[in-house]
């Protein structure tokens, strides 16, 4: 007697939704790349000044501000817009950077309909109130919204430094690619954390982000 084993394969494939894709991509129109979150007052100050230097802001605002706040803040807003909207603006340390978040907010707001999405009723939209809107209104999960999100920012600051400090294309690249490593991390940090464990603590950030409010020469809105 013959016996003969059979082995099955399954191949498990992830497929990404194309519309999270458009959120995150540099072409809608929220006009991100007008606003270098305070990065350009970190240049103007000598704090960053070459592709090393850059790299290092840039993950510093990721683990210290977005981590503990604006991306647990984002997952909660998954659920409930409303109260975590207000909370939201209410932790912005500066004019500017308030005045960054309803702007890109507005214009993804009034983007929706236009996507075949109800827009938001609410007088001040934040940013990531838009975009978690937009996300859960087409089913995508929380967490994959959240690494697009942040994605999405880290090369909006990446394409800042490049303009700013200057850096080459190639410098830029480096960038992405190490700090892409950071995201399942930080999306995993935010996931987890609770909500008397929200608060962002970068005084560096919010003193810079406060001058460049004056700064004669910049490129940038905030």
């Amino acid at each position: 007697m013959t016996t003969t084993t059979i082995t099955i394969i399954t191949v498990m494939t992830t497929s990404i939704d194309p519309r999270l894709l458009q959120l995150a991509s540099p072409a809608l129109p929220v006009g991100a790349y007008s606003y270098s979150g305070g990065l350009e007052a970190a240049v103007e100050a000598g704090i960053v000044k070459d592709a090393a230097s850059a790299q290092r802001w840039i993950d510093d605002v990721l683990e210290f501000a977005l981590a503990r706040m604006e991306a647990p803040i984002l997952l909660r807003m998954m659920k409930d817009i409303g109260q975590w909207n207000d909370f939201f603006l209410a932790s912005r340390e500066t004019a500017e950077l308030r005045a960054e978040t309803l702007q890109m907010g507005f214009s993804l707001n009034k983007l929706l309909p236009a996507l075949g999405l109800e827009r938001l009723e609410m007088e001040e939209v934040s940013f990531p109130a838009a975009f978690a809107h937009a996300a859960s209104s087409w089913g995508i999960e929380p967490q994959d919204a959240l690494t697009a999100y942040l994605w999405s920012w880290i090369e909006n600051q990446v394409m800042a430094a490049i303009k700013a400090v200057p850096l080459g294309q190639t410098d830029g690249q480096r960038m992405l690619l190490f700090l892409g490593t950071r995201l399942e991390e930080t999306v995993g940090r935010a996931s987890a954390l609770k909500d008397e464990d929200l608060g962002n603590f970068a005084p560096g950030l919010a003193v810079l982000s406060s001058q460049h409010e004056t700064q004669y020469s910049r490129l940038f809105r905030s």
